[in-house]
């Protein structure tokens, strides 16, 4: 069956984002098979971008029908990139480059994580729908997408139920990993506790700085996404301003590399050479999500369909205001447990005009504190009755 734009936008959105998750996963659990998702999530990218280009030129008809699909193109363009750049990074693990200790001890250090996981004959799983599972309860780990053959299923629902040979793709705390591993009949990674230095080296400042440097590229993808779907000029600044940061951390990683390699061995430079190569694609991805966001700075509206597939991918980009009273004011992201609660991630606060990036677990909620999340669509509506804001999620997709 031939698909539509809006199909094919959904499924590039999609697939663009879980690459760099996974990318990412891959160098923290130096795990090839992950590097390999990558790889074959970026051919089906390929066949995707070469469909849209021919049918967005097929569609214009008039000057306007190309003005506006002329933005869709070069929304296309900056996914092109950023799953370039999450397979530049998949090909640190692949190439066999390695990175230091250091970094994947940084990275356990992540509120999430992504992995991977494949239903083996003797696992617990199969046969069963994924809501009896109840899976972010028992590990706290969400199914994101699942590979079944060849075929990806983006976004499962509750009622999705599960096969032996399935592919799951899940996010969520790195001790929930080995939990959801054991439960599809694997053997557990047994990570151990990061090691704990005695001093700052030179390589532990140049790790420091691009873990920072990925939570920020990854910042800047999801607000160039609620940019867009929100038509919000202030959204596009803050992406500008994280995208200039990403560059000013990138040339500080090089800074640290150089002055680390003094210290080591030519046997021991492979190491570093992947931290490089991760710094470069990722500041490859923040310059791409920057160009994303010129579809909202163009003095034409983008093509309606931009919008509506945003709103129905996998992992839509949506809003929520915290309103006096309600039992999310004064508490914390920890005690509120948004991930298990109701599915959504915090990727930026609003307050008095200013964004906060990246929001720890300690990040105390004040009224009028409006929260920039992703996650699945069913999540908003339990995350708006928690904050109290009484918007209808349901009539703005109208």
């Amino acid at each position: 069956m031939r698909r539509n734009v809006k199909d094919l936008l959904v499924e590039a959105k999609d697939a663009s984002e879980l690459m760099v998750d996974l990318a990412y996963a891959a160098v923290f659990f130096g795990d090839d098979d992950l590097g390999r998702e990558v790889i074959r999530l970026e051919e089906r990218m390929d066949v995707a971008m070469h469909e849209l280009r021919v049918m967005c030129m097929l569609a214009a008809r008039s000057p306007d029908d190309a003005e506006q699909l002329a933005g869709v193109l070069g929304m296309v363009n900056s996914m092109e990139e950023i799953a370039d750049a999450a397979e530049d990074i998949a090909r640190v693990v692949l190439k066999g480059l390695d990175v230091p200790g250091e970094l994947r001890d940084d990275l356990r250090h992540a509120e999430e994580v992504t992995a991977r996981v494949k239903l083996r004959a003797d696992n617990r799983l199969a046969g069963r729908p994924l809501r009896q599972l109840m899976l972010p309860r028992e590990t706290g780990m969400w199914v994101i997408a699942i590979r079944r053959d060849v075929e990806y299923l983006w976004g499962p629902s509750g009622d999705t139920v599960l096969a032996e040979g399935d592919v799951l793709f899940l996010q969520g705390p790195a001790e929930g990993v080995d939990r959801v591993r054991s439960l599809a009949g694997g053997e557990p990674f047994g990570l151990a506790p990061p090691a704990q230095a005695a001093r700052l080296s030179d390589l532990d400042r140049a790790v420091d700085i691009l873990v920072e440097l990925k939570n920020a590229t990854e910042v800047a993808v999801g607000l160039a996404y609620s940019a867009i779907l929100f038509r919000d000029r202030g959204l596009v600044g803050e992406v500008s301003t994280v995208e200039d940061k990403c560059d000013d951390l990138y040339y500080e990683l090089q800074r640290w590399v150089l002055r680390a390699a003094g210290g080591l061995e030519d046997s021991e430079l492979g190491e570093l050479r992947g931290l490089l190569q991760i710094g470069n694609s990722s500041e490859r991805i923040a310059d791409a999500a920057k160009e994303m966001t010129r579809l909202v700075e163009a003095d034409e509206d983008p093509h309606p369909i931009v919008a509506v597939a945003l709103r129905e991918a996998d992992e839509i980009v949506a809003d929520a205001v915290v309103s006096a009273g309600s039992a999310a004011e004064q508490q914390t992201l920890k005690d509120l447990s948004l991930e298990t609660e109701t599915g959504m991630y915090v990727l930026a606060i609003q307050r008095a005009g200013r964004w906060i990036y990246r929001p720890r677990g300690r990040r105390r909620l004040e009224a009028g504190d409006r929260l920039l999340v992703t996650g699945p669509e069913e999540g908003v509506e339990r995350l708006r009755n928690l904050v109290g804001d009484v918007r209808d999620y349901t009539e703005e997709q109208v």
